[in-house]
């Protein structure tokens, strides 16, 4: 346990330092959302031809592809960044008070990816206005499609309702220490605040974080989101009831591993080894193990029930999948994490940050391509395949993989911009700590640890 007590100018430090490295990581995440809003603008231009992705029918190939893919992938980050928020909040986890606002954030950066990726596969954005907006009164009894649209534009507003009211009582009693340049906006944060509301707040966030742990496995991503798959009986490789919960556990997995990712980030750079402890990141690590665990499990149902008991078509599909090496791969990536975090469960010698870092990495790449994976095999093999004689094939096009560029750079900068602006790392986390330190103690988790 670190003897240094954390403090406020711990946690104001992002937002009164600028550093070359700072600097450089900001350059370089805007180039890569400019490089990706250029070839936007050129298929913009061209149409979705440009990244083959309207090549179907006798063309053969996909007509959702990698942009499919990692809007789920995206949805996934963002769904499971809030669970572990809400979870934080909830069920008492005070161990991990001072990742949950970095958790926060993370899900209003997954849901701005992800609807970014909506309006880029449209092919126009007006699309959006003509074709969802003017004739929703419709499309939202009958359109799985527009259940998706709808519940994430709820889940931001939700998110965003949850970030801005506890962001409320750290600006106001960190004002004086703010920059006076966003003055406007922190009196919008903290329009009308009197310390009254605090307990007020309190109770406010505590139902917002019961309404998101209820939602997640009904509606987000254990609900809607599969569905738009899952009830899509001509492609066999999609519809099944075991979607729902694979894909909770795949956005949990995907979540932990970008969460433990920016913590390092935020730790080495203004050298909170104090507040974002290393116990903190052994916890993460054992929670990514057992979602990792459900997620093979999952994968295991599927796999079993597909080759000996479903139908041809469903059968043709699962084993086209298990065949395919990127899906070995992937599967073989997320096997080989769990591995480790099963042995340096066993032998914490085993366990570092950086190995932590590397697990997480793996995850985050495994889960991407199993995302993608799924998408495009679902289009490969359906029950109708009226184009049996050409079957054709699907590679993301540069388009596509500089659309994956763009959205991660969006995801940083998003991330770099409020670190200058409010504390990416809660008060309350600060007082917690603090009184930890003062009592000679250290937060713990005995059934995490077990």
């Amino acid at each position: 346990m670190s003897t240094k007590t954390p403090s406020e100018e711990d946690i104001l430090r992002p937002i009164g330092t600028f550093s070359k490295k700072f600097i450089a990581v900001y350059g370089i995440a805007a180039l890569g959302l400019v490089a990706f809003l250029v070839a936007w603008a050129y298929q913009l231009q061209k149409g979705l031809i440009v990244t083959g992705l309207g090549d179907w029918g006798s063309g053969g190939g996909s007509t959702w592809g990698l942009y499919i893919g990692a809007f789920i992938w995206w949805v996934g980050v963002a769904h499971g960044g809030i669970i572990l928020s809400a979870a934080v909040r909830l069920l008492g986890m005070d161990r991990y008070m001072p990742v949950a606002r970095l958790a926060e954030m993370t899900t209003i950066g997954g849901l701005s990816a992800a609807g970014f990726y909506i309006l880029v596969h449209m092919g126009r954005p007006d699309r959006m206005v003509t074709s969802v907006i003017g004739h929703y009164h419709i499309t939202v009894n009958n359109s799985p499609l527009v259940w998706d649209v709808t519940v994430i534009t709820a889940y931001f507003v939700l998110s965003a309702t949850y970030l801005g009211l506890t962001l409320r009582y750290d600006v106001n009693r960190l004002r004086d220490d703010l920059p006076d340049k966003f003055e406007p906006i922190y009196k919008i944060l903290t329009i009308g605040y009197t310390e009254k509301e605090d307990a007020v707040i309190d109770r406010m966030v505590w139902w917002l974080a019961a309404a998101v742990i209820i939602m997640a496995p009904l509606l987000l991503h254990g609900g809607v989101i599969p569905w738009l798959f899952a009830l899509l009986p001509a492609m066999p490789g999609w519809t099944g009831a075991i979607q729902g919960p694979t894909f909770l556990s795949i956005a949990l997995m995907s979540a932990i591993s970008g969460i433990t990712i920016i913590a390092y980030a935020f730790r080495r750079a203004y050298d909170w080894d104090h507040i974002i402890t290393d116990d903190i990141f052994r916890g993460l690590l054992l929670w990514l193990g057992f979602f990792t665990l459900l997620f093979l499990w999952f994968q295991l149902q599927q796999v079993i029930n597909g080759v000996f008991l479903g139908p041809t078509n469903q059968s043709v599909a699962v084993e086209a999948k298990i065949a395919h090496p990127v899906y070995r791969v992937a599967m073989a990536m997320i096997f080989g994490t769990l591995v480790y975090i099963f042995l340096q469960g066993i032998r914490p010698a085993l366990f570092s940050k950086k190995r932590a870092l590397i697990a997480s990495a793996i995850i985050l790449c495994g889960t991407l391509t199993e995302k993608i994976l799924f998408v495009v095999e679902g289009f490969l093999h359906p029950t109708f395949d009226i184009y049996a004689a050409t079957p054709g094939t699907y590679f993301p096009s540069a388009i596509e993989w500089l659309s994956l560029v763009g959205t991660t750079a969006l995801v940083a900068l998003l991330f770099l911009n409020l670190a200058k602006l409010v504390p990416v790392v809660e008060l309350h986390a600060i007082e917690h700590l603090r009184g930890d330190h003062e009592h000679g103690t250290e937060p713990t988790e005995p059934e995490v640890e077990a």
